[in-house]
C-alpha cells in the first residue's frame, strides 16, 4: 500500500465521465474505470488533506463484500486486476493499482440508501430533536450509540457536490416508484445484515452503512462502493459503550477533530494535523485487515 497519497488522478485519452468526492470514473466501451483517489471529505466537504492508502483500502474492501454479497444482489463489479483491465488503460497502471475497479455500466438511482442498526450521527441528533429518523418513530429515551429495537431503512438524497439530506421512505417512493422503493429497502437491510453479524464475528460493529444502485440492462444491481470506513460506521466490539461516541474504524475520527476546531463545515475545508492522518489512515487499514484479511 502506498505511503504516497494520491489526490488526483489524470488518465489522458481515457474518456472522463465524472468526478465525485472520492472517485474519478472514466468510461470505456468496456464499461467503466472507477478510481478510489485518496481524498476524504466529511460533512460533504473535501478536505484539501489526502489520506495515504485510502483508495485502495476503499477499492479492496469494496471487491471483497461485492463477493461476499453476491448471493444477496448481482453487483457491477467486472475486475480489480490490473492484467485483466482492458488495453487502453496499460499506459496508466501505476496510477490505477489497487485503487481502480472495472465496472458495468448502470443507471444509477438518485436516492442513498441509509440502514442503520445503531442511533449515532446525524440519526441520533435527528431522533433527540423530533424522537425519529426519516419519520420512523422510536421509543423514546433511547441514548446515543444505542442498538435499535430493529433495523431500519433510512433513505437520503444524493449530492456529489453540498450536503445530503434525510428523506423518507414517500419521497423515495414519489421519486422512483413503490415497487423499486420496496426492493431496495429489502435488499439494503438483508445486506446490512448479513454484513453485520460476518462483521461482529470478527469483533467489528457496523453501526450503520450507506448503499447505492443502479440499473443494469434491466436489473436492480449494486453500484458505486459497499461496506467501507468512507460509508459506514465501523466500532470495535470489545469497547462498544451505549451512551457516548464510540472509537471507530472510519473516518468518524477525521469528523470528531473537525468538530473540536469549531469549523463550520462549509467549503474550503481545513487542513488535517499530520497525527490526525496518520492515525486515520492506520484505522482505514485495521478495518481491512480485520474484516478482509482476517
Amino acid at each position: 500500500m502506498s505511503d504516497q497519497p494520491l489526490s488526483e488522478i489524470d488518465l489522458k485519452n481515457i474518456p472522463f465521465l465524472k468526478r465525485g468526492k472520492v472517485r474519478e470514473i472514466y468510461e470505456l466501451p468496456e464499461g467503466l474505470v472507477i478510481v478510489s483517489t485518496d481524498r476524504i471529505s466529511c460533512f460533504d466537504v473535501i478536505l484539501p488533506t489526502p489520506i495515504p492508502g485510502k483508495g485502495e483500502v476503499l477499492t479492496s474492501l469494496s471487491r471483497f463484500w461485492f463477493d461476499l454479497t453476491s448471493d444477496v444482489v448481482a453487483n457491477h463489479l467486472i475486475t480489480v486486476e490490473n492484467k485483466d483491465f482492458p488495453s487502453a488503460l496499460i499506459p496508466y497502471e501505476a496510477q490505477l493499482r489497487g485503487r481502480a475497479m472495472l465496472v458495468k455500466k448502470a443507471q444509477p438511482l438518485p436516492v442513498e440508501c441509509v440502514v442503520r442498526g445503531y442511533l449515532s450521527g446525524s440519526g441520533w441528533k435527528e431522533y433527540q430533536k423530533t424522537g425519529k429518523i426519516c419519520g420512523i418513530g422510536l421509543p423514546m429515551g433511547l441514548r446515543e450509540s444505542d442498538k435499535l429495537p430493529e433495523i431500519i431503512f433510512t433513505p437520503s438524497t444524493k449530492a456529489d457536490i453540498g450536503h445530503d439530506e434525510n428523506v423518507s421512505i414517500d419521497y423515495v417512493i414519489d421519486t422512483i416508484g413503490k415497487e423499486l422503493a420496496d426492493k431496495i429497502q429489502q435488499i439494503s437491510i438483508a445486506l446490512y445484515r448479513k454484513a453485520s453479524v460476518y462483521a461482529e464475528e470478527r469483533g467489528i460493529i457496523i453501526a450503520d452503512t450507506k448503499f447505492e444502485f443502479g440499473i443494469h440492462e434491466g436489473e436492480l444491481i449494486l453500484i458505486d462502493e459497499v461496506l467501507t470506513p468512507d460509508s459506514s460506521r465501523f466500532w470495535p466490539k470489545d469497547v462498544y459503550k451505549p451512551g457516548q461516541g464510540q472509537p471507530s474504524f472510519d473516518k468518524q475520527f477525521v469528523r470528531d477533530y473537525l468538530e473540536s476546531t469549531g469549523w463550520n463545515k462549509t467549503s474550503p475545508g481545513p487542513e488535517l494535523p499530520p497525527v490526525i492522518v496518520s492515525k486515520t489512515a492506520a484505522k482505514y487499514r485495521q478495518a481491512l485487515e480485520i474484516l478482509a484479511r482476517g
